[in-house]
């Protein structure tokens, strides 16, 4: 996985990284979730006339995992309104890579080898270990953050096994950011058409937030082309110690011994993930 391959998966946790921050740092998160999704929708609908069309049996897999990333965008708004990026976001980013590579040897029959398992099992416990660190996370936080854990691994599955069959990982990835246009639709269920209105500046920021986005999961759906899911999902994850590193600097979180062991953890567990 050390290969070009891991290097862009590693850039790719980073971006991801960048634009949790980005979102974590407004103070109307479901506002400018809903205009990251937004950007990102139509940034792709313009793409689809340039790009071939992806095999057919790749569409069951465009429409599952553009749901699900609905109700992973709704759920990580809900759980960013219970901790800072430090907590929730570790839960979130380190539930996923065990149900990532369950799912993906009960449905595409991959197994990892001892070293990688090994790997995946390191970046999970170390990411973990940064959310309890505290010990104070709410029960309805980490609910909230677990589910989205749980959406992050059933659209990363589905996406691993969709674009194997797409015929063209750029294709498959644009066509299934077109269904982010659904999340103005949920927002506008909940508050009403007058609520999507904000400052262009915080527009902007969002729109800036969807295009970091776009290259962060673009990057993601591409490598699982090439690796194991549960292996590329895990060395993504590392984006927790990016995270961290940014909610110091920038957003004035604290950043202790303990949690610096862990993003130590997490380095170990991509190393024998890289293997």
């Amino acid at each position: 996985m050390f290969s070009y391959v891991g290097g862009f998966v590693l850039l790719a946790a980073l971006l991801h990284a960048t634009w949790n921050a980005m979102l974590h740092g407004n103070r109307d998160r479901f506002l400018s979730m809903t205009w990251m999704c937004t950007s990102t929708g139509l940034v792709a609908l313009i793409a689809l006339p340039f790009l071939p069309m992806p095999a057919a049996p790749a569409f069951p897999y465009i429409i599952a995992s553009g749901l699900v990333h609905i109700v992973y965008s709704v759920s990580l708004v809900y759980a960013y309104r219970s901790g800072d990026l430090g907590e929730t976001y570790p839960i979130a980013r380190g539930s996923s890579p065990l149900l990532v590579a369950v799912g993906a040897a009960l449905f595409a029959r991959e197994h990892l080898g001892w070293l990688p398992l090994a790997g995946v099992l390191l970046v999970s416990g170390g990411i973990i270990s940064l959310a309890l660190e505290r010990g104070r996370v709410s029960l309805g936080g980490a609910s909230a953050a677990f589910l989205t854990g749980a959406t992050i691994a059933v659209y990363t599955v589905i996406d691993g096994m969709g674009v194997r069959v797409s015929g063209n990982a750029v294709a498959y990835t644009a066509w299934m950011f077109a269904f982010f246009l659904l999340m103005p639709l949920v927002f506008i269920a909940v508050r009403g058409v007058a609520g999507l209105r904000a400052p262009l500046a915080a527009i902007g920021q969002s729109a800036g937030g969807g295009m970091v986005s776009i290259a962060a999961y673009g990057i993601v759906i591409w490598a699982m082309q090439f690796g194991a899911m549960g292996a590329v999902s895990a060395l993504r994850e590392t984006s927790v110690v990016f995270a961290a590193l940014i909610g110091r600097m920038f957003l004035n979180e604290r950043l202790s011994f303990r949690r610096i062991a862990s993003c130590c953890v997490i380095a170990l567990g991509a190393i024998c993930i890289g293997a």
